[in-house]
């Protein structure tokens, strides 16, 4: 892994709102300097860098005065339009010093699941990182609502990932990295130094928790991680107040926790399937249909059990055993309505069933993304 983060050229880097506003008291100003500098130095070294920041709502609310972070999302809105002035100024300025040039760039759900608009991200990303350009990350809460939020930033790091095919995402927080249990409770708590992102025993350890200023804890952290190592990223959990942690983690320095991906990129078009935020329906498969997608069959119409959900031709839905576990995630070739119809029958009774066919499988190999 040393060597695999020493090499890495293309970078994500996080930093979460606690380390930005100083846990709640405004922007700190001198660590956004000296982020800036460390990934000005990795910029020196050829090195490529995505920033995602977090801070725009906090900022805001200190802006404003509000001391308690607001429950009514026009309220969210609203300080999240007037932090994200402050944020950008701040982060100008610094890379400025370094005759360095930034950019602001605001995402929301639609962005990501829509597969022209999620290209056309791709496409400006790495148009900005080609002209030598920090491209400076958040997600749209001016305009956002609960149903086309990301939901946080460690989330909108991973979808980075996948979108400009990073070699690393560096994920920095108030924490050292994971402890196998919560060290606030249990004083023994070991560090995870690495692990493998399919480790089953990482979200036990995450937990649930989440500071009163972020909406991500531990547990969104490592489901990034998971995210992301579905194109090949590896992730770095570290604490963002240590001297040099970004220097030092690029040069190879084992710091914080690592999480290692397993397998490797997938195609660009299954890492936009894989990235899929709120598929339309959910389809359930007997063991047959999950034992054939693993070994990279097509899905067909005879493995399913129910389906559930208001999809049409084209819409990514998620693929689950009986008991709900997720398997998939694919774009389906028939809607709900004729999917309804076909469950359970093999492939040459769908013309006779529906009276016409448009494809012999439900989701073709190719549009299909094991999770």
């Amino acid at each position: 892994m040393n060597d695999l983060l020493g090499q890495a050229r293309r970078w994500v880097i996080k930093i979460g709102s606690a380390l930005i506003t100083n846990d709640g008291a405004g922007l700190d100003h001198p660590a956004l300097q000296d982020w800036a500098d460390q990934i000005a130095q990795l910029r020196e070294q050829g090195r490529e860098v995505v920033l995602v920041s977090s801070g725009a709502v906090a900022e805001g609310m200190t802006r404003l005065g509000w001391k308690k972070r607001p429950s009514a999302i026009h309220e969210l809105q609203a300080a999240a339009a007037v932090g994200q002035m402050g944020l950008v100024q701040a982060y100008e300025s610094c890379f400025r010093k370094h005759g360095l040039h930034s950019a602001q760039i605001l995402l929301t759900h639609d962005d990501m699941s829509n597969r022209e608009r999620y290209l056309n991200a791709r496409s400006s990303l790495r148009t900005l990182l080609g002209l030598g350009v920090i491209p400076v990350v958040n997600e749209n809460d001016t305009v956002a609502i609960d149903e086309i939020r990301l939901g946080d930033n460690d989330t909108l790091a991973a979808l980075v990932a996948n979108l400009i095919d990073a070699d690393a995402l560096m994920l920095l927080t108030d924490q050292p990295g994971l402890f196998d249990s919560d060290p606030r409770a249990n004083p023994n708590a070991r560090l995870i130094t690495q692990a493998n992102s399919k480790d089953p025993k990482l979200l036990q350890a995450a937990g649930e928790s989440a500071s009163q200023l972020s909406l991500g804890g531990m547990r969104t952290k490592v489901l990034a991680a998971r995210r992301a190592a579905a194109s090949g990223t590896h992730t770095v959990i570290a604490a963002g107040r240590e001297p040099k942690v970004i220097t030092r983690i690029a040069a190879g320095e084992h710091l914080g926790t690592r999480i290692l991906a397993e397998c490797k990129p997938v195609a660009a078009r299954k890492q936009w399937i894989a990235s899929q935020m709120k598929p339309k329906g959910k389809l359930v498969l007997d063991e047959g249909a999950r034992q054939a997608i693993s070994h990279r069959a097509s899905l067909l119409p005879v493995g399913i059990l129910a389906v559930e959900g208001d999809f049409v031709r084209g819409d990514a839905v998620r693929c689950v055993d009986p008991e709900g576990n997720p398997i998939a995630c694919g774009l389906v070739n028939y809607s709900h309505t004729e999917v309804a119809k076909i469950i359970g029958k093999p492939s040459a009774q769908i013309e006779s069933t529906l009276g016409y066919i448009d494809e012999p499988e439900l989701i073709h190999r190719d549009n299909l993304v094991l999770l």
